[in-house]
């Protein structure tokens, strides 16, 4: 198959691309390198440099059997303050691409949304049946975008599955996580651990959770990539899906903190500060709809591995 991949040069678009090209598909990957790196590109994938909304540059590319799209803006707390670019990029942007992409004959579309869709939940885990309820733009363009997937999918323009994941971590040592800016608890503690930051922000210390921060479930962004690669094949059976992935285990900002201290062998300086605009306290998966029908498994996300797959790539990392 020719796959285009979107946000190509970032942690989990490269990943992937490189997983499909392993399993002999064909990538062109597309990124306007405005936070990814060039060097994360899989060598052998066909790189475009350009925005996914350049309408002349993607009827330029030609045919494809499918795109996997990660192209967004991703900083939930950014959005609060700057909620028209979240519309304008990650919404209007997407669906200029998708109209050109339908005219040029694309049959599947595996769109990267996230569980910020579900907003402030109280019971865990949360499953797709679950209302959404955004808590900030950035949940509320993932969920725009998966509804106007829906209508196509209904009036039969589109084969689309809409991926709500949890918190990408881990890495490998092709591809580490790093992200401009980082706003990531991992990487960021990582950082603070050699002392290429001065301390870790903690955002909150006072949720309604065990400890008083923020839970979320880390999924490795190996298992992630599995997941996007098993789509593109479960739309072959099924036109439309919306599917959570995640692990259904949850881990607070202070056992993530204590696991980086743990696997580097290094102490460091914790500060709690005011809550983040835009974060839930909790958000933790129920993913029985990805088992069923995408036969997927998270194999590599329990805490531990990800902590030790993400210091390994961290140590990889040149300056």
């Amino acid at each position: 198959m020719r796959v285009l991949v979107t946000g190509a040069a970032g942690f989990i678009g490269s990943t992937t691309a490189e997983l499909l090209m392993s399993q002999g598909h064909e990538v062109v990957a597309l990124d306007n390198l405005v936070s990814g790196r060039e060097n994360n590109v899989p060598q052998g994938a066909d790189f475009v440099q350009g925005d996914c909304g350049d309408v002349v540059l993607i009827r330029s590319l030609g045919t494809f059997d499918a795109c996997v799209h990660f192209a967004a803006l991703i900083e939930p707390g950014e959005s609060m303050k700057f909620p028209e670019r979240y519309f304008s990029n990650n919404v209007a942007s997407t669906f200029r691409m998708i109209e050109t992409l339908v005219e040029t004959g694309i049959e599947r579309f595996v769109f990267s949304s996230s569980c910020a869709v579900y907003g402030d939940q109280v019971e865990m885990p949360i499953d797709e049946d679950r209302a959404p309820r955004p808590h900030s733009p950035y949940g509320q363009s993932k969920l725009m975008v998966e509804q106007g997937l829906q209508w196509m999918v209904e009036l039969g323009r589109l084969r689309a599955a809409s991926l709500r994941y949890f918190n990408a971590a881990g890495g490998t040592l092709a591809h580490p996580e790093r992200h401009d800016p980082e706003i990531h608890l991992i990487p960021i503690a990582l950082d603070v651990a050699v002392g290429r930051r001065s301390h870790l922000d903690i955002f909150g210390s006072d949720y309604a959770t065990p400890d008083g921060t923020c839970i979320r479930d880390y999924i490795h962004v190996s298992d992630l990539a599995e997941a996007h690669a098993l789509a593109i094949t479960a739309l072959r059976q099924h036109p439309g899906l919306t599917v959570n992935l995640g692990t259904g285990v949850g881990s607070s900002n202070r056992q993530v903190v204590e696991a980086v201290k743990d696997v580097t062998g290094r102490d460091f300086d914790v500060r709690f500060v005011g809550r983040r605009p835009g974060d839930p306290a909790a958000a933790v998966a129920a993913n029985g709809r990805a088992r069923d029908l995408l036969g997927w498994r998270a194999q590599r996300s329990d805490l531990r591995s990800i902590v030790d797959d993400a210091w390994a790539a961290f140590q990889a990392m040149e300056p």
